[in-house]
């Protein structure tokens, strides 16, 4: 898909079709008016038949319509011109997108990318315009025999801006919008591959592509001796069921060649499939659980966002890939184990895996004196009960990163919402036989996963986020799959980052890690 942006008036556009809005209840925005002008009263008369109420989900295809050089003119609902806000925004253009693509438009002029949305300047508009028609178009076949090939496909897309002094700064969205959206392809990708191909070494397969693409990334494997070797028993004791070997894959991106620039970390979760291990989960979409590997997608897409856009800041991104399964020699419920850290955890559910392998990931990640540590994992079900599909649950041990990733999320309409991790949490983590079990009972579980990983983030700063809501769609069919979410949220922020003055100092590391195996 090729896009572009110009500025210029709809009339004189040759092009296959040329988009505009009109409002409820059947008012024309302002492109529509000029359009109507020259066609004297054409698209005014059609509304008045009723033919267009102007809600949201309605599109009304017009052909050679007087005045203009397009073939087509596609009118599209926008619902109450008071009311456009983001995600109504977003959703014209979705609508928009798909009809173009469904009825033969190759090329087309958008005009949607003028109109008012609520508090939203320019670039915002253009930028959100390309990511939501990138996803709009997203298909995955890879595995299909036949193809889903559409026989005319929209190939091109022109974003129209209102005068030329904006062409600059809508040229620059139009580059962020085409990295992120294709970070949330990668990652896209990964979470809909079934876990017989997605496996541990698959994702190290795919980081090191990644690093073959982009000179500033650089990768670095620990396969399972290593990761024994260096005590990361925690993450041993997930992948010790399954035929699959674990690794623990560091992609390293440099921007910043200061001495004194520390890198964000990205955690990434990298269970590429979950059968609960001995704790064995209900048969009942199961088949779900491939997607459990979604944190480590989101990494490996936000990287490549990063790197396409060359930001001038550090950033490395850990992934621990494991599968959990069950064996005779898998983990058993009550077992022990020491960490990384050398806390000792007592293991009451083996179904509680991703708080492991992350536990040992975040305590690597000290050794790399960070600015900012983020793990990302589909952790809880608990969370999706506390906010469904919309929010990612937010837990963090600093105020100002949590802020930071919430105005994020806002800006990328990949919002977070903060979630409490007060002292009186951890009391449930206790165990009379471990320094704390891997679980704290029915109440609060996104809060005590969360709880959990915070013993072992004391030395930096961290934020936790818990897509088990917002990664994957289950239902229906035709939309089951992989999201992409939380690379929108992930990318903004460390643009934002890139944009400051200058990174915040870690917090002081007073344990020796020794060197990378």
């Amino acid at each position: 898909m090729e896009f572009n942006i110009k500025s210029g008036h709809p009339e004189k556009q040759r092009t296959a079709c040329v988009v505009v809005g009109i409002y409820e209840p059947r008012r024309l925005s302002e492109v529509a008016k000029q359009l109507d002008e020259v066609s004297d009263g054409y698209l005014s008369s059609i509304l008045r038949r009723g033919d267009l109420e102007g809600k949201i989900g309605q599109t009304l295809l017009l052909h050679n319509v007087p005045g203009t050089l397009a073939d087509r003119v596609l009118l599209v609902g926008c619902g109450r011109e008071r009311e456009l806000g983001d995600t109504q925004y977003r959703k014209v253009i979705s609508h928009a997108i798909r009809t173009l693509h469904e009825t033969g438009s190759m090329e087309t002029v958008c005009y949607l990318t003028e109109l008012n949305v609520r508090g939203r300047d320019t670039a915002w508009k253009v930028r959100h315009a390309i990511e939501t028609a990138r996803y709009a178009l997203y298909s995955f076949d890879q595995l299909k025999s036949k193809k889903n090939i559409t026989r005319r496909p929209l190939r091109k897309i022109v974003f129209s801006v209102a005068s030329r002094r904006e062409l600059g700064i809508a040229e620059q969205a139009r580059r962020e919008a085409e990295a992120i959206a294709g970070g949330v392809e990668l990652a896209r990708d990964l979470g809909n591959l079934p876990s017989n191909v997605c496996t541990p070494t698959h994702l190290v397969e795919e980081a090191k592509r990644l690093c073959n693409l982009h000179d500033r990334l650089t990768c670095k494997v620990l396969t399972e001796s290593h990761i024994e070797k260096a005590g990361m028993n925690a993450l041993l004791a997930v992948a010790k069921g399954s035929e699959q070997s674990p690794r623990f894959i560091i992609l390293e991106y440099k921007g910043n060649e200061k001495k004194d620039a520390h890198p964000t970390i990205l955690v990434g979760k990298g269970v590429t499939f979950d059968s609960g291990g001995i704790s064995l989960k209900k048969a009942e979409r199961m088949d779900e659980m491939k997607y459990d590997m979604s944190g480590a997608g989101s990494v490996l897409g936000t990287l490549s966002a990063v790197a396409e856009l060359q930001l001038p800041i550090n950033v490395i991104g850990l992934i621990p890939a494991v599968e959990n399964m069950p064996s005779g020699k898998a983990t058993k419920p009550g077992d022990i184990v020491t960490s990384l850290s050398g806390q000792t955890v007592e293991i009451l559910n083996t179904d509680a895996e991703g708080r492991l392998i992350l536990c040992d990931a975040l305590t690597y990640a000290e050794r790399f004196k960070p600015s900012a540590v983020i793990d990302i994992a589909t952790l809880t079900g608990a969370c999706v009960t506390a906010l469904g599909a919309h929010a990612h649950g937010l837990m963090s041990n600093h105020n100002p990163l949590t802020n930071d990733l919430l105005n994020a999320g806002r800006m990328a309409c990949d919002r977070a919402w903060e979630l409490p991790i007060w002292d009186e949490y951890q009391e449930q983590l206790d165990s009379p036989f471990a320094d704390m079990a891997n679980i704290g009972g029915a109440e609060a579980g996104a809060i005590t996963a969360a709880c959990f990983l915070s013993r072992f983030t004391r030395k930096y700063r961290w934020a936790h986020l818990d897509i088990a809501g917002t990664a994957w769609k289950p239902m229906p069919k035709k939309e089951k799959g992989s999201t992409g979410r939380p690379v929108p949220l992930l990318t903004q922020y460390l643009i934002d980052r890139s944009c400051d003055d200058g990174m915040p100092p870690p917090l002081p590391i007073p344990m020796d890690l020794g060197e990378d195996e």
